[in-house]
């Protein structure tokens, strides 16, 4: 019974339809009616204009997003935990040929107006020393809190103040979403550049990457081709995120994942060590209780000594979430 990942979810049936639909003859690479439709498609669901591009994985929709916002003698400001600093090996870094992360603090994985000036502040300002370019927060985070739309406007707001471009981490944008009860548009208000992620939603193999100035998306076409990602079949991807938005789709999978987390927060108790607002969890357990739970079947984390990390997905079987629940109580 898998609870390690949202990635180990399968693909929704209506994801293997719509590429199956797509499977004619068509342009290539992003030429095709599915690709060009995508500008159109995401600027109906946030109010606005933007662009749109398909990327296949997490981790090059977040560096090419953040190449396309930081010069390589730049900085961009993250929390410690956040997913490009931890988990892509150095890609971020990669892409934007140099540039440094600038890591601060928060609490539950989440940034504050205050610790992200506070490493601004703390950087002279002279040629000898990385400046700032670019502020990254995640949402969900990393650890399955939520940024509100009020705490993303008030770090977006400084970053305006500070001359900085703005990008969100949206891996589990919907699981925040949903938990929120907020529209697309309330959430990445003062955004410059968001990774809309899909793959652990229900997708195969296909991200967005939305840009809320539409002038940057040119230069992220060609990193994108430079670096190998610009697929020659891309409409495969395209129809991927069209079916996940068809019906809002996108939405019901993420609030599959978030009850079935909900649930087992609370059979949880005291042993959550941070607030259930997507679909991970992190619970306190000694070794010979982790060892107790996967002698019952269940996989999961060991996040860090003492803590393991459990992640629910849209497929999450009920009888295995009740199985998990149980156990848990059982301690």
């Amino acid at each position: 019974m898998h609870f390690f990942s949202d990635n180990v979810a399968p693909v929704h049936p209506a994801v293997f339809a719509a590429m199956q639909a797509a499977d004619a003859i068509d342009s290539g690479y992003d030429g095709d009616r599915l690709s060009k439709a995508l500008d159109a498609r995401f600027s109906d669901l946030f109010g606005r204009e933007v662009a749109a591009l398909w990327m296949p994985t997490g981790t090059v929709a977040n560096a090419i997003a953040l190449a396309t916002i930081c010069q390589p003698y730049g900085g961009v400001i993250c929390h410690s935990e956040a997913h490009i600093q931890n988990d892509e090996c150095g890609a971020p870094e990669f892409f934007t040929h140099g540039a440094k992360l600038l890591l601060a603090s928060g609490a539950d994985a989440k940034m504050t107006p205050e610790t992200a000036a506070a490493v601004a502040d703390g950087i002279a300002n002279d040629v000898h020393r990385v400046q700032p370019h670019a502020l990254s927060l995640t949402n969900a985070t990393e650890l399955g809190t939520v940024y509100s739309p009020a705490q993303v406007g008030a770090l977006a707001q400084l970053a305006r103040a500070r001359g900085w471009r703005v990008h969100m981490d949206g891996a589990r944008l919907a699981n925040a979403i949903v938990h929120l009860g907020c529209t697309p548009a309330d959430i990445v208000t003062g955004v410059d550049v968001l990774s809309f992620g899909f793959v652990k939603n229900g997708g195969l193999s296909a991200e967005a990457l939305i840009f809320f100035d539409p002038s940057l998306a040119d230069d992220a076409r060609r990193r994108r081709k430079r670096g190998g990602h610009l697929l020659s079949k891309g409409r495969y991807l395209a129809a991927q995120l069209h079916a996940m938005l068809d019906g809002d789709l996108w939405l019901d999978n993420a609030r599959a994942a978030n009850r079935a987390a909900t649930a087992l927060a609370q059979s949880a108790g005291a042993r959550v060590l941070h607030p259930v607002e997507a679909n991970e969890l992190f619970l306190r357990v000694t070794a010979a209780e982790a060892q107790t739970l996967r002698d019952q079947g269940f996989g999961f984390y060991d996040w860090s000594d003492g803590v393991i990390r459990i992640v629910t997905h849209w497929a999450s079987e009920p009888a295995e979430v009740e199985a998990l629940a149980t156990a848990i109580a059982a301690l």
